[in-house]
């Protein structure tokens, strides 16, 4: 595939119509397809293979006083013209600049970890060797290269990439119990999204009501100025600075279904639809360009490729929706933000500073 279809589809990644979508997303090329899907599940998770030995319980995850007597935090940070940075008021900078999503990530591993425990499941440093290996090969790479396209893409270290990525990946199909299966239907919907053709259209959100019922009446009377209105009016500043221009619609995945159904009814050039309620006060209006040329491609290698897509997609869907149940079943406190989820009682709330000062715990039975 060409690297402007890439580029369109990194594009689609940040556009309002793609994020009013159904998350039923296809990349044309290997590398961005598979980065996207091992990343949207294990970023989201933040565990990993290196970390699974668990903390002692009495060890809250933020109470720094309780451990700065010991190890790296005892230890002198650095010295200014003589002056100590301890290792401590090194540690309290983290956690106040990053400790949140830190925690999040921390708080998301022992999720996984205990419901592995629970299920018997295990994954070895062999098995997630394995994993990077077919997710290289199938970007057309070498493992070492892989790594190199993560770490510039991701930011993201070789230890990080398997540790926060393809272990809970693995973990968390295995804790889903089932495979993912691939549909007749969903294949000929994925080549009609890959190589079939698009909609051109441009697009206005609005985010009231009412507003949006006068500028649409204005537009009904003064469509060939539909450009103009996108750029004064529409609250969504990408397609705003573009005069409403959205990259072409595809007729299953992508924009949210109502836009998809509109934009594939619609057939005279400057022709406009009428408002479209995308969201809860999401409001959208399209103008119609016409349709994009089918996508060139070789027939014979098509099913395969949307084969290995589909595929991808649904394990990231299926890994989302094991993880999301998981942690909706999980009874936590998170000392650093004070939320709570799932507790059957909470007693007392716990500000950040009584934490980092040694306090103790709520009562959550």
């Amino acid at each position: 595939m060409d690297d402007k279809n890439t580029v369109t589809n990194a594009i689609q990644d940040t556009n309002p119509v793609t994020k009013i979508n159904d998350q039923r997303k296809h990349r044309h090329h290997p590398a961005s397809m598979v980065v996207a899907g091992t990343l949207i599940a294990g970023l989201a998770v933040g565990v990993g293979v290196q970390l699974l030995r668990a903390q002692p319980e009495s060890v809250k995850p933020a109470v720094v006083s309780q451990v700065s007597t010991s190890g790296e935090l005892s230890r002198p940070a650095a010295k200014v013209n003589g002056e100590i940075i301890t290792g401590e008021q090194l540690a309290r900078e983290c956690i106040e600049q990053f400790g949140r999503q830190v925690l999040d990530g921390l708080i998301s591993r022992k999720i996984i970890q205990q419901a592995c425990a629970r299920h018997g499941v295990q994954v070895t440093d062999a098995e997630v060797h394995a994993e990077v290996l077919r997710l290289s090969k199938h970007a057309g790479l070498p493992a070492d290269q892989w790594y190199k396209f993560i770490e510039s893409e991701r930011g993201l270290t070789a230890l990080q990439y398997r540790r926060d990525v393809v272990w809970p990946l693995l973990a968390l199909k295995r804790i889903a119990g089932r495979e993912v299966e691939v549909t007749r239907e969903m294949l000929k919907e994925a080549y009609i999204d890959s190589y079939g053709p698009r909609v051109i259209a441009r697009m206005i959100m609005f985010d009231k009501l009412r507003r949006a019922q006068e500028v649409v009446a204005k537009i009904k009377e003064h469509p060939e100025n539909f450009e103009e209105f996108a750029r004064e009016h529409s609250v969504e500043p990408n397609s705003r600075s573009l005069g409403g221009k959205i990259p072409p619609i595809r007729r299953y995945s992508g924009a949210h279904e109502e836009i998809r159904r509109t934009a594939f009814r619609m057939k005279e050039i400057g022709e406009v639809s009428g408002l479209l309620q995308v969201g809860r006060g999401e409001y959208v209006i399209l103008q119609y360009e016409g349709r994009t040329e089918p996508v060139e491609h070789d027939r014979k290698d098509v099913h395969a490729i949307l084969h290995s897509e589909l595929v991808e997609r649904e394990v990231q869907t299926l890994v989302a929706e094991t993880f999301d149940s998981l942690r909706k079943d999980a009874k936590c406190f998170n000392y650093l933000s004070g939320e709570t989820t799932n507790p059957i009682k909470q007693t007392a709330a716990v500000s950040t500073d009584r934490i980092l000062s040694g306090g103790n715990e709520p009562d959550l039975e």
